[in-house]
């Protein structure tokens, strides 16, 4: 057979082929509207606007999955970006500010992403309502935080919580106790997604319910949900009307994320004249923040790389902490005007991150999700601005809850700040094991919380308690071997030590 006979066949297979998965992808989408159909049949009338909007924001994301095959960025396109594409925070703040900061800070929107519960520490509800100092929650400190800024400057800065399906109501029950704090609360509710079958791709959900067998059925599809769901619950033309210019959005369990004067005077007052619609806070990587997201420069503009979209043979590139220095914080400032306008064009363009999850009862499934810092690119005039990592602090683990909890932090008006007696800007490594994870389990071990000032690493393993006052300088190791247990009596100074095996002290 001729070489061109060869390739002619070869073709048509493939175009053959790829016709074949066309139409499989076309039933596969026909089969996906049925079954939102029938779920949008068992709303009530109150609840058919809104589910109709999810379940058809839920069939855009759902046709690119289809549309779109393995990672999404060209490996060989990707490049470092420009110089003046990531301006160092020491630039910005040496402007300094102007007389009229107050009427700058009148411009703003501060929103934090409220939608987690605090499930993997342990506890039931939202995330924001954990106790993280002196009895204040999360969410106690970010109201203390804006309230003394309203106070100071004597401005109206509102605070927007969006929150998802799963900690809406326990959230608005709470609100109620900051009634008579100066500042303004506003929430609005992420889009409640179907969950759909790793095998089947169909929606697992049979009717709009998520309560009983429904309950797993459903998820918040990613914090990129902001945009369409902010738009749609009004909230962003209230704003703009109200002579409102920029969100600061942050997670609302990075208690480093508070509003900054010098990065909201360079947005305002930008020195070239020129606005930037997106300023997204990076800071510089450690050997814990590998995997954490990267701003670089594709196709001529400033782009956010997730590791999940890293083809496999480049992942240890993607990871060295040369090559790409800076990972993105997740404290984002973003024009108003330009979500309304992109939003008005279908214009924000997100890659899906597909998360695969196994429900109680066994079955897999898949969520498509959304980075909020993925929209970037779609935005005029981005900006990276690389921030001391002080102001990335977020609470995921009690490892991170002690740190908060230690002396290495004081708290003044809402804020941490990091100890002027601790010597070196660095926060300690802490790794609390197994025992330590749920929040009741960790208060239990503590009798008061370590002087931590002079710690460097900390390990603690297996079924370890810690007494009143006891001090943790340098590194220190702590294994309990299965079975056994160690007390760290009262007072106990542990310098560069290691503790294995059985210590018990017991009273006379």
């Amino acid at each position: 057979m001729s070489r061109f006979v060869q390739d002619l066949s070869k073709a048509m297979s493939q175009d053959g082929a790829s016709q074949f998965q066309e139409v499989i992808r076309q039933e596969l989408e026909l089969s996906v509207k049925k079954e939102l159909e029938k779920i949008l049949t068992t709303a009530s009338s109150h609840e058919f606007e809104h589910t109709k909007k999810d379940l058809d924001g839920f069939r855009k994301l759902f046709h690119r999955f289809l549309q779109e095959k393995g990672p999404s960025v060209d490996w060989g396109k990707i490049q470092r970006p420009p110089e003046d594409s990531i301006q160092p925070y020491e630039k910005i703040k040496a402007r300094g500010l102007p007389d009229n900061i107050s009427s700058v800070l009148n411009k703003l929107v501060v929103v934090k992403l409220n939608g987690g519960l605090g499930t993997s520490m342990g506890c039931k509800g939202p995330k924001s309502l954990i106790g993280v100092r002196n009895e204040n929650t999360f969410l106690d400190l970010t109201v203390q935080q804006i309230e003394h800024l309203n106070k100071t400057y004597n401005t109206d800065v509102p605070l927007v919580l969006m929150n998802s399906f799963n900690t809406d109501e326990d959230t608005k029950k709470i609100l109620q106790k900051y009634n008579h704090c100066r500042v303004k609360i506003y929430t609005f509710n992420q889009s409640r997604y179907p969950r759909i079958n790793k095998e089947s791709l169909l929606p697992v959900a049979k009717d709009v319910s998520y309560s009983g067998e429904n309950t797993e059925a459903w998820y918040p599809p990613g914090h990129g949900d902001i945009y369409a769901s902010f738009y749609n619950s009004g909230l962003l033309d209230t704003f703009i009307g109200e002579g409102k210019e920029y969100i600061f959005v942050s997670n609302i369990d990075n208690l480093g994320a508070t509003v900054d004067l010098y990065i909201l005077n360079h947005l305002m007052n930008p020195p070239n004249g020129k606005r930037c619609e997106f300023v997204m806070e990076v800071t510089n990587k450690t050997r814990a923040d590998v995997k954490g997201g990267t701003l670089t420069q594709y196709e001529g503009k400033l782009r956010l790389v997730e590791i999940a979209q890293v083809p496999k043979a480049h992942v240890d590139e993607f990871k060295s902490v040369s090559k790409f220095k800076i990972f993105n914080t997740n404290n984002l400032w973003i024009s108003l005007a330009a979500v309304k306008r992109l939003q008005e064009q279908n214009a924000i363009d997100m890659e899906i991150i597909v998360n695969p999850k196994t429900l109680d009862g066994g079955l897999n499934v898949i969520q498509l999700e959304t980075a909020v810092g993925a929209a970037i690119k779609s935005f005029e005039n981005s900006l990276g601005i690389n921030v001391p990592r002080s102001r990335f602090l977020p609470v995921k683990t009690t490892s991170d809850l002690l740190l908060v909890m230690s002396n290495l932090y004081s708290l003044n008006a809402g804020s941490l700040t990091m100890s002027e007696k601790r010597e070196f800007p660095t926060v300690p490594l802490v790794k609390l094991g197994s025992s330590f994870t749920k929040v009741q389990d960790y208060l239990r071990r503590f009798e008061s919380i370590p002087d931590m000032l002079e710690l460097d690493h900390l390990t603690v393993s297996g079924d370890v308690t810690f007494g009143k006052n006891v001090s943790l300088k340098g590194t220190v190791i702590i294994i309990a071997n299965h079975g056994d247990r160690i007390d760290i009596p009262p007072g106990a100074v542990l310098e560069n030590k290691i503790v294995s095996g059985n210590l018990r002290i017991l009273d006379h």
